[in-house]
């Protein structure tokens, strides 16, 4: 299965030491320059960079298309924008992204994608992790991961986690 991710994703895992669970779900995941850039580069010291810059089985990867990139920067940030036509290139199976506005745009370029919450979703579901609530409490506390009330309740009950059913 291809993989491409955009920073988000990326950072928040590592911000609660659990970047391992995409490793566990997709085995590799392809970056943009422009993520390793953002993330690793000029990130130096902050959460996450360390932790990407190791992992082996994150692998970086030149866009080519430089015109639809710049096309796409009127919209999106450069991470967005080179991981949605890395997804393009390189005709990935799933693009990680959690930025609403580059969503749309992926949605509009027929990508498929997930976020943070999917990914978690597919780690449960896949016995990776046992309970997805204390993985989203975790990412508010030590990542300041926003999600709606409704959404999060939403998510638990997909989960089958929801207290009050």
């Amino acid at each position: 299965m291809k993989v491409v991710s955009n920073s988000s994703p990326l950072v928040n895992l590592s911000r609660i030491g659990r970047l391992e669970i995409l490793k566990s779900l997709y085995g590799q995941i392809l970056i943009p320059v422009a993520v390793y850039q953002e993330v690793v580069v000029k990130g130096q010291g902050m959460p996450g960079a360390l932790e990407i810059s190791k992992a082996d089985w994150i692998v970086t990867r030149t866009v080519n298309d430089q015109q639809q990139v710049r096309i796409l920067r009127f919209d999106l940030d450069p991470g967005e924008s080179e991981s949605i036509v890395l997804a393009m290139e390189e005709k990935s199976d799933l693009l990680i992204m959690d930025e609403r506005i580059g969503r749309e745009m992926a949605r509009y370029l027929g990508i498929v994608y997930t976020g943070t919450i999917g990914v978690l979703m597919e780690a449960k579901h896949k016995g990776i992790i046992n309970r997805i609530l204390p993985v989203i409490e975790e990412l508010r506390d030590k990542a300041g991961f926003r999600i709606s009330e409704s959404l999060l309740h939403h998510v638990l009950d997909l989960a089958d986690e929801n207290p009050k059913k």
